[in-house]
């Protein structure tokens, strides 16, 4: 079934794969570009460039004017930083994208969501799609998401302007700008630690995966819908990160740090660089804290029963295709 899609964040990891896979599906696509350099991207990719930004409605409009599609894959994505930032790009971008691609016609709009909507401190375990968004949460990156999550599931309107949200959770894989590269980061200054331990379970989702939930929610999801999409079984975090560590060509160190410590000194360390103008993030930060020592379990049933989901790239191929 061949189509045409308008793309936001196509020069970024997700939505770069995302583009691939809609064109190899034989599809026209558009990507909104907001400098020369996220145009080359776009271009290289196969897609069609449009100039502008997330804050920009009329270009949005324009550049999804035709499509019957739109994924909206742009995200401030991070643990740690000005509220405005992640207000403007993750909350208003939204809103924003919503209102563009609607004057255009489009009429299916496929948001790239997140597990991180539902945190707030706690372990997700065995999560489903039944758990309440946590638009309260304490940190950043989850809340907003959640308001984000909120307005795409508001927008549904059956029949003219269908909204589906698709959230993998812990997206890896090749070109990934976020995971692997803060991992070597931090083991290279050695300032990397092993978080109550780290053999608690969590569940992990192949940016391959990630694109195929997407192309199945835009076209089997129903309206008003989110779907989690993961590589299938949860794995033991520790066990994981070595591997990701390995196809790097480094070894995981095995200094650990007692999670009430943890808990002591993210809880500190966000209240002096919010009360003073420290520079860059703290040590530990509460979002970094989650995803390194709770248990993050996704149950994907409501995807294979709904949208036929399986994963195409299992954790070794994935693992195999990144030491390579």
């Amino acid at each position: 079934m061949a189509g045409s899609a308008f793309v936001t964040g196509g020069s970024g990891f997700i939505g770069g794969r995302l583009i691939e896979r809609l064109l190899a599906e034989g599809w026209r696509v558009r990507a909104l570009a907001r400098s020369d350099r996220s145009a080359e991207t776009v271009r290289a990719r196969g897609a069609e460039p449009v100039s502008g930004e997330i804050s920009d409605v009329d270009a949005i409009r324009e550049g999804a004017h035709g499509c019957e599609y739109a994924f909206h894959a742009a995200a401030h994505v991070g643990d740690w930083g000005p509220r405005a930032d992640f207000v403007r790009d993750n909350v208003a971008g939204t809103h924003n994208v919503l209102a563009g691609t609607a004057a255009a016609g489009v009429k299916r709009f496929v948001h790239v969501g997140t597990e991180a909507a539902l945190l707030a401190g706690q372990p997700l375990v065995n999560a489903d799609e039944s758990l309440p968004l946590r638009p309260d949460s304490p940190s950043l990156y989850p809340s907003t998401k959640a308001l984000a999550e909120q307005a795409v599931r508001q927008a549904n309107r059956p029949g003219e302007f269908e909204t589906v949200v698709v959230r993998p959770r812990f997206v890896w894989g090749p070109g990934d700008t976020t995971i692997v590269p803060s991992l070597v980061k931090a083991v290279k200054s050695g300032q990397f630690r092993w978080i109550g331990g780290g053999r608690h379970k969590t569940s992990t989702t192949h940016v391959d995966n990630v694109a195929e939930g997407l192309w199945l929610g835009a076209t089997k999801g129903a309206g008003g819908a989110a779907y989690f999409v993961t590589d299938g079984e949860p794995v033991v975090f520790r066990d994981f990160v070595t591997k990701l560590l390995a196809t790097q060509g480094l070894e995981a160190p095995d200094s650990e740090l007692p999670l009430p410590v943890a808990r002591a000194v993210a809880a500190a360390g966000e209240a002096a660089w919010r009360a003073l103008p420290l520079p860059g993030a703290p040590p530990v930060t509460r979002m970094t804290l989650w995803v390194s020592s709770l248990e993050c379990t996704i149950d994907i049933s409501r995807a294979r029963r709904e949208l036929g989901y399986a994963p195409v790239k299992s954790i070794e191929d994935g693992l195999a295709e990144l030491a390579a």
